[in-house]
Formats: C-alpha cells, sequence, structure tokens
C-alpha cells in the first residue's frame, strides 16, 4: 500500500492537500493501520476507526493563515513520534470519519493514504508556530513532562483542605 506513497517535504505542499475528508495520523503508517483501529491507552478498549486529526479548516479560522492552521495541527500531536517508537511517521490520508475518541479526536476509516510528511515539513512547522507563542506553548502531550491523573488529584486535595471554610480561591 505504501510502495510508491508520496513525501511532502514542505509545508506548502502539506496545504495544498487540505480537504474535508483529509486528516494526519502519526504511526508506523497505512500499511500496519491497514487491520487495525485505535485503541484508548486509559481503558484498553479497540475504538471503530484509527485516531487522526482533521486538516480541513474550521469557519471560525476566518481567513487567517493556512499555513499556521496546518502547523498546528502537526506541531500540536509531534511528540507521538517519540511516545510510541522510532518507526512512528506523520502522514496524511483521505478517510471518513466513522465516531469521536476519548480525548474527542476523529476516529476514521481510511479510504486512501496520501503522503507521507518529512521531517523537514515537521521543522517548517514547529518554527511557524514558534513564531507564534510564548515559551509556555507546547504539543498536547500527556507523557513524562505532564502531570499524572494522581498527581494532580493529590494537589486538588490538599488545596481543599487547606482552604478555610468559606474561603474561595
Amino acid at each position: 500500500m505504501t510502495a510508491g506513497l508520496p513525501t511532502i517535504t514542505n509545508l506548502a505542499e502539506l496545504v495544498g492537500l487540505l480537504g474535508e475528508d483529509v486528516y494526519v495520523r502519526w504511526s508506523k503508517g497505512p500499511d500496519a493501520d491497514a487491520a487495525a483501529t485505535s485503541r484508548d491507552s486509559l481503558t484498553g478498549v479497540d475504538l471503530p476507526g484509527l485516531s487522526a486529526s482533521p486538516l480541513r479548516i474550521e469557519p471560525w479560522w476566518g481567513d487567517r493563515s493556512r499555513e499556521l492552521w496546518v502547523a498546528r495541527r502537526l506541531f500540536d500531536y509531534r511528540h507521538l513520534r517519540d511516545l510510541r517508537g522510532p518507526d512512528v511517521r506523520a502522514w496524511v490520508l483521505r478517510g471518513t470519519e466513522v465516531g469521536r475518541g476519548p480525548d474527542n479526536e476523529p476516529l476514521v476509516h481510511c479510504s486512501e493514504p496520501l503522503a507521507w510528511v518529512a521531517d523537514s515539513a515537521l521543522e517548517e512547522c514547529a518554527e511557524l508556530v514558534g513564531a507564534q507563542h510564548s515559551a509556555g506553548w507546547g504539543p498536547l502531550d500527556r507523557s513524562g513532562g505532564a502531570a499524572r491523573a494522581g498527581d494532580v488529584a493529590e494537589d486538588i486535595a490538599e488545596q481543599t483542605t487547606a482552604r478555610r471554610p468559606g474561603q474561595h480561591s
């Protein structure tokens, strides 16, 4: 399936693929995903499709930069390569949405793999997003650098206990 799949080397090429049914996915590729669906990492539940990020531009985005829209779609999930292993790459597909995952992400059936995304395009995305934000902005990463759910719950419990009756934060 992926033999002969083209590789997108820059952001302009990626913007050229925008469409209602176009998604980007981080995985080992179309061949590895052909007989599988995504799985909820918290509960282990098999999902009805593949987790993917839509590349269609939402109406509220207006006439803002199409490049920035696409750059952010890739930037937000770039941590998945490190989280899921060295063979994981970004690739673009045409698909049909079949549901929503636990993070409200689209779950899709791939109807056509379109292209791999080269590191050079990912670097361009990171540079564009980097020029837009303050130092506190980062990807949607739940791995090591992010707080664990238990730690957050413990912090909230400590804050609640420390308050006096009638005190608001």
